[in-house]
């Protein structure tokens, strides 16, 4: 029943994602107001799972869509899910692949362990008269898949091949976030930033210490912002 639960509550969530971004872009304009700003978010990730013995970060991209709610002054409440986002560690050594139930091949090539989830970022953010802000707050994520993904180029031939292990992991992940940036165009157009996301909970059940932690660089575009004039900080 759990089990069930978690399938229809992430197949609900994802079904909501695709379309509040599609939503976004045929309507536009009527999403954003003087106190709300809504978007899309997408960037490059650096990411880690601590407690094995390979240290390499896997890298990977990752979009999804934001709410920037004005809750007093320069004040902001920044929220949103990454539809499509993964994390994990790369280059696996032979004792990572017995934990994670992965065949070894005999043909060379690289491991990596990768896992999909929903993140979900819960930020106060402050944003300076300059146009720079800076957050921090909880973030959650809920794992929905993963594998280990074994990939290979020998004879110019790629070689690509997952082993399933979402049995292995807990399906819920949370820590904390911390970030800061720069709105482009007088504050009126596109934002940069960087976020450092700290891992609190395991990521595998039977691993203690494996803690996942990621610094994302970003990009935040706003859809059908209101005028200049109508959006100006108080």
């Amino acid at each position: 029943m759990k089990k069930l639960l978690l399938v229809l509550c992430l197949f609900i969530t994802s079904h909501m994602a695709h379309s509040q971004i599609l939503i976004s872009l045929l309507l536009g304009d009527k999403l954003n107001s003087p106190n709300l700003e809504f978007g899309l978010e997408g960037g490059f990730n650096y990411t880690k799972i601590s407690g094995f013995e390979s240290n390499d970060n896997l890298r990977n991209f990752n979009l999804g869509f934001y709410f920037d709610v004005r809750m007093k002054n320069q004040l902001f409440l920044y929220s949103g899910v990454q539809v499509k986002s993964s994390f994990g560690l790369d280059d696996l050594q032979e004792e990572d692949l017995a934990f994670l139930d992965a065949e070894m091949l005999s043909v060379e090539g690289n491991y990596s362990q990768k896992v999909s989830a929903f993140m979900v970022p819960i930020l106060a953010k402050y944003k300076f008269k300059n146009h720079f802000y800076v957050e921090a707050g909880p973030q959650v994520g809920l794992i929905y898949n993963s594998w280990v993904e074994f990939t290979s180029d020998v004879d110019n031939r790629d070689v690509k091949i997952k082993d399933y292990n979402d049995n292995l992991l807990n399906w819920f992940n949370g820590g904390l976030a911390f970030g800061t940036g720069y709105k482009l165009m007088q504050g009126q157009g596109w934002t940069i930033g960087v976020r450092y996301y700290q891992g609190l909970t395991d990521v595998f059940k039977n691993k203690s210490g494996s803690i996942h932690n990621s610094f994302n660089i970003k990009v935040n575009i706003p859809i059908g912002a209101a005028s200049p004039k109508s959006t100006q900080e108080n």
